[in-house]
């Protein structure tokens, strides 16, 4: 197993995504602790991996909430000792030109998507230095590194994801702390259903989606979870400072 007695966060892992890998890294061998703001999804995401024959935990964390992440990270290395993978997952999305978007929601695009992320890799990564060795991911989108349509507060919280990665990875890569950027396009999961809704509906989307993305169709949460699994492991040990777009080919057509 490639992931074998590490101890691994993973925000937002109530569903989607989140869970799918979560649920993949506990089958290479992680103690996962799993972070959602919704108790009972985050325990139903830990019960299946229990139920598989992995190590699980829940941890309620809304990572708006600072004390909550502090809480996190610091439960975390109390119980364990240690942390070994850290993948910041939670996100959420605003859609909308800038004439439409309140300061408000812009305020909420980045501290979902950026600030807790910065926050939750600024307290593991004491830890990191001390053991030597690290992993942190911090998803950010394919709207990451292109745009859309009326996406504004989205796409720049997302770019903003990005470039904090590589400027951590540049700052930390000398304590043997990989830093890397999980860049999805369009995943089949509930996160997609505030633009769904924007575009009138399902089958307005799956019409968006073949046409849009080169390869016809989007993602599983379970392909997603294999590139995960390769950002957090030793596979990717020479790789840091990067996003892996995983967007069949949208972002280049």
């Amino acid at each position: 197993m490639i992931l074998e007695d590490r101890i691994a966060i993973v925000t937002g892992a109530g569903s989607g995504i989140g869970r799918a890998g979560a649920i993949a890294m506990a089958r290479e061998g992680a103690l996962t602790v799993i972070a959602d703001r919704e108790a009972a999804r985050g325990e139903e995401t830990a019960s299946l991996i229990r139920d598989r024959g992995g190590r699980a935990e829940a941890v309620s964390t809304d990572v708006a909430d600072d004390l909550a992440v502090e809480r996190l990270i610091g439960v975390t290395l109390d119980r364990h000792g240690r942390l070994d993978i850290l993948h910041n997952h939670a996100g959420i999305q605003v859609g909308g030109p800038l004439t439409e978007v309140s300061l408000d929601a812009l305020d909420a695009s980045w501290r979902i998507n950026v600030r807790a992320h910065f926050h939750a890799a600024k307290l593991a990564m004491p830890a990191m230095i001390a053991a030597g060795r690290g992993v942190i991911l911090n998803t950010a989108s394919n709207s990451g590194v292109f745009y859309d349509h009326e996406m504004i507060a989205y796409a720049t919280s997302k770019h903003a994801v990005v470039a904090m990665t590589r400027q951590m990875a540049i700052d930390y890569a000398k304590y043997n702390v990989r830093v890397n950027a999980l860049c999805p396009g369009w995943v089949d999961t509930p996160f997609n259903d505030p633009f769904i809704a924007q575009m009138g509906g399902r089958t307005a989307i799956e019409a968006y989606v073949r046409e849009k993305i080169p390869m016809g169709r989007w993602a599983t949460a379970d392909e997603i979870a294999e590139a995960i699994l390769f950002l957090v492991s030793d596979r990717s040990s020479f790789m840091t400072g990067q996003a892996l777009v995983v967007d069949g080919g949208e972002s280049i057509a």
